[in-house]
């Protein structure tokens, strides 16, 4: 299979850990041969730590996120303040290395499609180094549409015919919220999906929801 997927958002904070997480423990579960990776992050390894919990050791986590910085800002600048260099080279050498094992690899970025990573690249460097499918996440909420819009036309047109766009639902939903599915599918060609949200208490309905998403999403994976 070997199939690569990279998940991007519209910004920092869309729900990228979030999606990773569970796409990942969802196909394992079902048993595929799957693993993800937070290559890159900066301002703590919180989110590779959930990786990492997801995956019962599969990988190490420094296997998962070989570079982190501290400093809360975007990566390349968090490594020039600890007087480290992230090359695209090296970030491409890990991530290949990893698609040897697994027949479905997640990639997730850090903040935005367009946030340096490192020196002079991005996520969509990554995305476009690795063949990966491009996985957009988004806020579900009023301004999203233009975001998606704005990442997708950041991309090559060969990408945008094979992204797909996962839609967060937040714990109070706007107006907008019921119709951003809706429009972003008739204005891209995109295939969108969205998650429900999931509190503390959520409903069994709610989780079964989740699943069926994550289904959809990973159609041929499984």
């Amino acid at each position: 299979m070997n199939q690569t997927l990279f998940i991007t958002g519209t910004d920092t904070g869309a729900g990228k850990t979030f999606l990773t997480v569970r796409l990942v423990k969802f196909l394992r579960e079902r048993g595929v041969r799957a693993a993800a990776l937070k290559p890159v992050c900066s301002g703590g390894r919180g989110d590779a730590r959930k990786i990492f919990a997801a995956m019962n050791g599969a990988l190490a986590l420094d296997e998962i996120n070989p570079w982190h910085f501290r400093a809360p800002v975007a990566p390349a600048l968090a490594a020039r303040k600890e007087k480290r260099r992230v090359k695209l080279s090296q970030v491409l050498t890990c991530v290949r290395a990893r698609q040897k094992y697994f027949d479905v690899l997640l990639v997730e970025g850090a903040g935005g499609l367009l946030s340096p990573l490192g020196e002079n690249f991005d996520s969509r460097d990554l995305i476009l180094a690795l063949r990966a499918i491009p996985i957009i996440v988004a806020q579900n909420k009023l301004g999203a549409v233009n975001r998606v819009l704005l990442t997708l036309e950041a991309l090559p047109e060969n990408l945008r015919a094979t992204a797909r766009v996962v839609l967060m639902s937040q714990s109070k939903p706007d107006a907008s919220a019921k119709t951003s599915a809706k429009l972003l599918a008739e204005l891209s060609t995109a295939k969108i999906f969205s998650l429900p949200w999931l509190g503390e208490k959520s409903s069994a309905a709610k989780k079964v929801r989740v699943r069926r998403t994550l289904r959809e999403l990973a159609g041929n994976l499984i």
